[in-house]
């Protein structure tokens, strides 16, 4: 059994290799690297030609340190080791489902299900899966130290949307996982879906005013998240404005917060100052953090 998971994280490495140059080397409609990089051109067009904070330089603080995060965590992460990481950890589990006699985890068969019905619940679940996993960042105060690298943005722009420790992508892939796996998706490609959702995250921390009217209730916007990053919240809070794609959750649970729609409203975290700025410093911090 180990010389197959080793031959599954080997085999790993080889398949994202060849899927990360094809999608490189050969742009096409179904590409995710030419895809993001054109979605954050066209948000950056936005920036600059509609900005909200005026006196925002074009090329704002930590704007190049953004773009290599935006890369690294959609990317180069998996590349390094999550992909073959992640291989092995899903057979594993269905190793270990199987000594049970568990082939599957379905629990909800929706692949008879109209296509646009399984898009609007595949949203809708992960969504709310993510909400909770962003609230369970902010309270549990080991999870915060990692979460700390997407707070200490103090110059809104869209790249800061990916800017985040590797550790979250474990976090919510993990809880992901099972969860998501309940459901019986007949879709092998929520391309569409997940483009939509990286749309509407680089526009929450764009340059731009957006706040959608009455849809402020259900979509996020950047006026909403521009307060989940500021620096003062109300007195005992671990934070607010957790939507990830929608507010919804926000509003159903009391945790949406918008005082006024200052663009000016100090971003970070006490004692940001401290914090490192280069990216090997930031995403070691959880570990050399003086105590």
């Amino acid at each position: 059994m180990l010389q197959e998971y080793f031959k599954i994280f080997i085999d790993g490495y080889y398949g994202y290799w060849n899927y990360l140059t094809t999608e490189i080397l050969y742009p096409s409609w179904h590409n995710y690297f030419w895809w993001l990089v054109g979605i954050s051109v066209v948000v950056w067009m936005l920036e600059l030609i509609f900005p909200w904070r005026k006196h925002q330089a074009a090329i704002r603080e930590d704007f190049w340190l953004d773009g290599f995060y935006m890369f690294f965590n959609f990317f180069l992460f998996s590349l390094i080791v999550y992909n073959s990481v992640s291989n092995v950890a899903v057979e594993a589990f269905n190793d270990f489902l199987g000594w049970f006699g568990i082939e599957n985890l379905v629990a909800i068969q929706v692949n008879n299900w109209p296509r646009w019905a399984q898009f609007l619940l595949m949203f809708v679940v992960a969504d709310f899966i993510q909400w909770n996993v962003h609230r369970w960042l902010h309270r549990s105060p080991w999870l915060w130290e990692f979460h700390k690298v997407h707070h200490s943005v103090e110059q809104m722009g869209f790249a800061a949307h990916l800017r985040y420790h590797w550790m979250e992508t474990v976090v919510y892939k993990s809880v992901q996982y099972i969860l998501l796996a309940m459901i019986g998706f007949g879709l092998d490609d929520f391309f569409i879906l997940h483009m939509f959702t990286i749309l509407i995250g680089h526009l929450n921390h764009a340059n731009v005013k957006i706040t959608y009217g009455p849809l402020k209730y259900i979509l996020n916007n950047p006026v909403m998240h521009l307060w989940h990053h500021a620096k003062h919240l109300p007195e005992g809070s671990h934070g607010v404005n957790y939507g990830i794609s929608l507010s919804l959750w926000d509003y159903l649970f009391g945790t949406a917060y918008i005082p006024n729609e200052n663009e000016n409203e100090p971003l970070g975290f006490d004692h940001i100052e401290e914090f490192p700025k280069t990216f090997w410093q930031q995403i070691t911090y959880p570990w050399n953090k003086k105590s």
